[in-house]
């Protein structure tokens, strides 16, 4: 049985002389016994409330208008490939492909703006000019010194292939596209409250364009919350680990209309900064001798950094066998003026001090972090190496750090709305050109709802509410299993002073039974 996440093949290629049936097209012919897909509409409300006082409030949505339009969201199919039939893997890579096409193309493309996810789907408000898109980008990897190259971009029923002349050592990406009948219609079924499958559909592409327009103001992406590099936004929670404040953005159907849901949110992240900083607080030590370099190497794999003094960013594979002082590598340098070059073995500590006048304080009898590949390596000396900012840190967190992050992540609401607002104003939303396509705008206020005040309970069935709130922002935070347990039971000796026991006490005494 075929995996659903495997990637069919694409389709043969297109016999002349015929012409490709659009889906709606298809639809219409189809057998007249064929069973038709049920509406799916949602529950009304069988009334609204009345009892309590009356209160206005405000939400944390903000209002949309959308233009009215017949264009459409036309997708297309993204693959990208090395020249040797391997996959290119990475969002950032993708992402740095498109934006160049689109800048080296914008005529032949008709100056339309994409709107790419980072892996296999682009959007554009109507079809690009041509049926068949063949273009030729170059992108210079500073990190790694490869060319990557996107050469065709067509329409999904039709398959093309082309070989580069005169490029050397380089990649190959292939842009697959094809169209779904979706867009900016649809977008004003949910305006009016009349949610469908399209609908969805067409809210989905809208959150694709706001995942890209954080990518472009250098967000951290986790999928629809956005983090931006603003040291104010972080709190340190040891161990080289900090917790990064950022919002999510998503839009929304309401009985309303449509809205833009905003909100806050809280992600981990790497300590940016010197990579001997991260390594001391990651394990808790106060001296670089003091270092276990096994649990170093596995703590900083396929981080990102700059080495000095080029600034240049590259991904760390691992650490080198030998120390810096032992650690040697080919050099090719040119011999006089005749132009042969010569390969000699050569330190990486007598490189850096005799090319680029660099003697190393201290980290001459450490490991190297090595950036390159396993046939040609890259070292660089932990001293000259700084961490970039924005990179999550996706291991478990002790106990101390999660009950930290539970804690310096509380706000206040007044905090909470001027962190709204500001998030939201700094995205800048209406300048996106995608979203200015598709004729929508953000009103720049909450929205503001009426809701009523009831009367409190006369019996209250559980502990204090700020209490309980606190043990539910723990548990939630916690791993599952053991650790949970734990906290509900807290076993000390016969007895337990767990959340279970402690709601119990409270409802005989809050009951009186």
């Amino acid at each position: 049985m075929m995996d659903p996440h495997d990637e069919l093949p694409p389709p043969p290629p297109l016999p002349p002389n015929v012409v490709p049936i659009k889906a709606e097209d298809a639809a219409k012919e189809s057998p007249p016994n064929k069973p038709t897909k049920p509406t799916r509409l949602p529950i009304a409300r069988p009334g609204l409330g009345k009892k309590g006082q009356p209160i206005q409030l405000l939400a944390n949505h903000f209002k949309v208008s959308v233009k009215s339009s017949d264009d459409f969201f036309h997708h297309y199919y993204v693959k990208l490939k090395y020249e040797d039939d391997q996959p290119v893997e990475g969002k950032v890579i993708g992402r740095k492909v498109i934006d160049k096409l689109q800048h080296t193309y914008c005529s032949e493309l008709s100056n339309k703006d994409f709107a790419y996810d980072g892996e296999k789907s682009l959007f554009t408000v109507g079809a690009l000019p041509q049926v068949n898109n063949e273009f030729t980008v170059v992108l210079e990897d500073i990190g790694t010194g490869k060319l990557v190259l996107l050469l065709d971009l067509f329409p999904c029923y039709l398959y093309l292939s082309n070989t580069m002349i005169g490029v050397p050592h380089n990649s190959i990406s292939y842009l697959v596209a094809g169209v779904l009948p979706m867009g900016v219609p649809v977008v004003l079924e949910a305006i009016r409250g009349q949610e469908s499958e399209n609908s969805l559909e067409a809210l989905r592409v809208l959150d694709i364009i706001l995942r890209q327009h954080s990518a472009k103001q250098g967000c951290l992406l986790v999928r629809q919350s956005s983090f931006h590099n603003n040291p104010a936004s972080f709190v340190d929670l040891g161990g080289g680990v900090m917790g990064c404040r950022g919002f999510h953005s998503s839009f929304r159907g309401t009985q309303s209309g449509l809205s833009l849901n905003v909100d806050v949110s809280t992600t981990m992240i790497v300590k940016p900064g010197p990579v001997i900083d991260f390594l001391l607080a990651n394990q808790n030590v106060d001296h670089p001798d003091r270092i276990d370099w096994q649990k170093a190497k596995r703590a900083l794999k396929n981080l990102r950094i700059k080495a000095a003094p080029g600034n240049s960013e590259f991904k760390v594979v691992g650490l080198s066998d030998r120390k810096c002082i032992e650690q040697t590598f080919p050099w090719r340098q040119r011999n006089g003026n005749n132009g042969d070059i010569n390969t000699v073995e050569i330190t990486v500590s007598d490189y850096f001090l005799r090319h680029k006048g660099i003697e190393l304080r201290y980290s001459g009898n450490f490991p190297c972090i090595h950036a390159g590949r396993s046939k040609r390596p890259t070292y660089f000396p932990v001293e000259l190496c700084t961490l970039v900012p924005l990179q999550r840190y996706t291991k478990a967190l002790s106990t101390l750090q999660r009950s930290s992050l539970v804690e310096k992540s509380r706000q206040k609401p007044q905090e909470r709305m001027s962190t709204l607002n500001d998030a939201l104003k700094r995205s800048n939303y209406d300048s996106d050109p995608m979203l200015m396509a598709c004729g929508i705008s953000i009103a720049p206020k909450f929205t503001q709802i009426e809701g009523r005040v009831l009367q409190a309970p006369k019996v209250v069935n559980s502990r204090e509410w700020p209490l309980i709130s606190k043990y539910r922002a723990t548990v939630h935070t916690q791993s599952p299993k053991l650790e949970m347990m734990f906290s509900l039971f807290k076993p000390n000796g016969t007895a337990n002073n767990g959340l279970i026991r402690e709601s119990l006490i409270d409802f005989y005494t809050t009951s009186g039974q």
